[in-house]
């Protein structure tokens, strides 16, 4: 009969031996097959917040403002931005436009589009004082500058981002802002603005005159821009090294092309006039996906093979070397490869 001490031995190998399979077969449920990289689709991008709505005040007509009250906030910079989770799980994207050095809350902004996608309706009509939001962030893809002067190009809503801007400022650089709009009181903070710059502002009710409003901008000032497409169009052909904040992605038309998804093993058909997300998605319905401008960074899948044309406003230089977001990006040529 073998003795006590051999077989505790031959127990804790054996027990030992199971954790260690255990561990392996979480790793790769294949295994002996190699285990496969993780996916970076589905993550979040930054930690998620919540916050409750400590005042909703209306700006403008069709603007509202929402101050989100929370404790040791983190920090953010002019230009920044939250995701906000609506309460019917949509996520939308939000220009900062309170107080960087305020840490007990968030302030944002937004306008009512009777025609959009819902957001700012829910916003508008289910939000008020004391409802609870998730929000993620903040993000700054809108940073400002150091230049030796500025110009700052703005429609409507899009004040939001360039109103810290105008408070951070340092004294003595040369700066103006041209501020556009349907009419005055759709402007939201149009007071504020004119009594922080006085002289500096040129507000235009209607469409602008860009060749004569922009026509002495300085060499080397830094132009920064933010308002409807129309606009930022305008301003990206007269100068091209513009910096834009968009609220809406780029459009998502293009030429036709194949995806293939490696880890599925099935090859997708994208029309010039849809997205990859919407072709995966056909396939694989549980594909994470959020906001579907661009934005939010849900999305995002490694690129194994092809060229990507990127048209997101989120990945960094590196992100984009090896991977993309499907919901607006798109293959340069006839066919990318996913590891999906």
């Amino acid at each position: 009969m073998p003795r006590l001490g051999t077989v505790a031995v031959v127990a804790g190998v054996a027990l030992l031996a199971k954790r260690a399979m255990r561990r392996r077969i979480q790793a790769s449920p294949l295994w002996p097959l190699p285990a496969l990289e993780e996916p970076v689709s589905g993550r979040p991008r930054s930690r998620a917040l919540r916050l409750t709505v400590s005042s909703y005040e209306p700006v403008a007509e069709g603007v509202v403002q929402l101050r989100l009250a929370g404790r040791d906030l983190p920090r953010w910079e002019p230009g920044a931005h939250l995701d906000l989770v609506l309460p019917s799980g949509l996520v939308r994207q939000y220009s900062l436009c309170g107080d960087p050095a305020d840490s007990s809350s968030y302030t944002v902004a937004t306008r009512l589009v009777k025609d959009g996608r819902g957001g700012s309706r829910e916003l508008h009509e289910r939000v008020r004082e004391g409802v609870e939001l998730e929000v993620r962030g903040p993000r700054n893809r809108f940073p400002l500058v150091e230049a030796p002067s500025y110009v700052f190009v703005v429609g409507g809503i899009g004040i939001t981002p360039v109103l810290p801007m105008l408070r951070a400022l340092p004294d003595g650089v040369e700066w103006r802002l041209l501020y556009c709009g349907r009419t005055r009181a759709s402007m939201p903070f149009l007071e504020e603005v004119e009594k922080l710059v006085g002289s500096r502002v040129t507000v235009v009710e209607g469409r602008p005159d860009l060749g004569v409003l922009l026509a002495d901008v300085p060499e080397g000032a830094a132009v920064y821009c933010c308002g409807p497409d129309g606009l930022m169009a305008a301003v990206e052909e007269r100068f091209p090294a513009v910096h834009l904040e968009r609220f809406t992605p780029r459009a998502t038309t293009g030429g036709a092309f194949e995806v293939e998804l490696r880890r599925s093993g099935r090859t997708l058909a994208v029309p010039a006039d849809s997205s990859v997300l919407a072709a995966v998605r056909a396939e694989l319905p549980n594909t994470a996906y959020s906001c579907e401008q661009g934005f939010c960074g849900t999305c995002q899948q490694r690129v194994l093979e092809g060229e990507i044309e990127h048209r997101d406003e989120l990945l960094t230089d590196a992100e984009r070397g090896g991977s993309m977001l499907i919901c607006v990006s798109r293959a340069r040529g006839e066919r990318i490869v996913l590891d999906m």
